[in-house]
């Protein structure tokens, strides 16, 4: 098999040996109350240990980070200790496995807020609903995010800080690395973009004052767990969540070029997925490749030969797979030896128990 997605690639300090990556999808499946991963999801990540990365489900870097319920967070020791049932097990089958570092911002609720506030760069209320469970019913929906308040001076830099201690409580967890999570109209996302950041400081205004958030998390990051093992997702195509701005594209290559002085070990595109969806212009690719040198992993409704076809092309390293590893575990397997792939029911996607999360059988199991 001569495919290019079955090849090892270097990725800082860590060696993948496939280019097919697990994308993060939450899956909202942490033990109740505080939020802490278990042995049902250790055994998820397990039964998809064949990707040459996971990338795990977004996990809060603090209560303040928290937008959706039941996802999990790594902000206390009981979560910590629950990471490392997940690490173990993806470890003993020959997986490697990273954490992605997430603050929503203003994508939140008022129920997971003490003074029912969620924090953003300003004042203003995304477009957009989260996933939350009715303490009463039990029942889980999407509602609609309140208005937020701003973030002071003070306040990002203990955001900042977060995210630093997050990242040092995912080594101590056994993670490979961490990714930030900096895409998708999330907190660093909202830094990003003039649509929702009004600032007039530090933080605000010019392009570089956008982009001084994202560096300094970068930084902190790196500076716990290593720049080698530390990665970052941005979305500069999405526009959803009331996120469109023109000069988007302008910020994410002059933050790529930061991201090459820091070295950090991989960018990943969160490439819109939804049928109409914009389309990313190889122009950007090739910019992006001028500007960062360490390795792109893309994501976006990508089939095995779309997959092949960017990584032959040289214009992405890995390729990130979501809702087809919900229903193949086994999914290297199945693009190596052209196997048809099973669907997944959209019903069990949030919340719930092993039913549509980690009773999929492999082809071995289904046989």
């Amino acid at each position: 098999m001569n495919d290019v997605l079955f090849q090892p690639h270097e990725m800082g300090s860590v060696t993948l040996p496939n280019r097919i990556a697990m994308a993060p999808m939450t899956r909202s499946r942490s033990t109740q109350p505080c939020d802490v991963p278990n042995a049902m999801m250790a055994t998820y990540y397990a039964q998809r240990a064949s990707a040459g990365m996971i990338i795990t489900e977004a996990t809060q870097i603090s209560p303040q980070g928290k937008g959706y319920s039941f996802t999990p967070g790594i902000h206390s020791d009981a979560q910590v200790e629950g990471w490392r049932l997940v690490t173990e097990a993806v470890h003993a089958v020959g997986g490697r496995i990273y954490l992605q570092l997430w603050h929503v911002g203003r994508m939140s609720h008022a129920s997971f807020h003490p003074d029912g506030l969620p924090v953003a760069p300003s004042a203003l209320a995304p477009d957009a609903q989260v996933w939350v469970v009715d303490e009463a019913s039990g029942v889980g929906g999407m509602v609609d995010c309140p208005l937020p308040r701003a973030l002071d001076i003070e306040e990002i830099g203990r955001v900042v800080e977060d995210f630093g201690r997050a990242a040092a409580n995912a080594r101590r967890a056994g993670f490979d690395g961490v990714e930030i999570h900096g895409a998708n109209g999330y907190l660093i996302d909202q830094f990003l973009r003039r649509s929702s950041n009004r600032r007039e400081d530090l933080y605000g205004g010019s392009q570089e004052n956008r982009l001084r958030f994202l560096v300094d998390v970068a930084e902190s990051v790196a500076g716990e767990i290593g720049a080698d093992r530390t990665g970052i997702r941005l979305s500069p195509y999405i526009t959803q969540r009331g996120m469109d701005d023109e000069e988007i594209i302008e910020v994410i290559l002059k933050g790529a070029a930061e991201l090459e002085r820091i070295d950090l070990a991989y960018l990943h595109l969160s490439e819109a997925d939804w049928d109409d969806a914009p389309t990313v212009p190889e122009s950007f690719r090739h910019a992006l490749r001028a500007r960062y040198n360490g390795t792109i992993v893309v994501a976006g409704r990508y089939t095995k030969d779309r997959g092949s076809d960017i990584v032959e092309a040289g214009l992405a390293d890995v390729v990130a797979y979501a809702r087809p590893f919900i229903a193949n575990p086994d999914l290297p397997r199945r693009f190596r030896e052209n196997l048809p792939l099973a669907n997944f029911e959209g019903t069990t996607l949030f919340g719930g128990d092993e039913r549509g999360y980690s009773d999929y059988p492999s082809v071995e199991e289904a046989a």
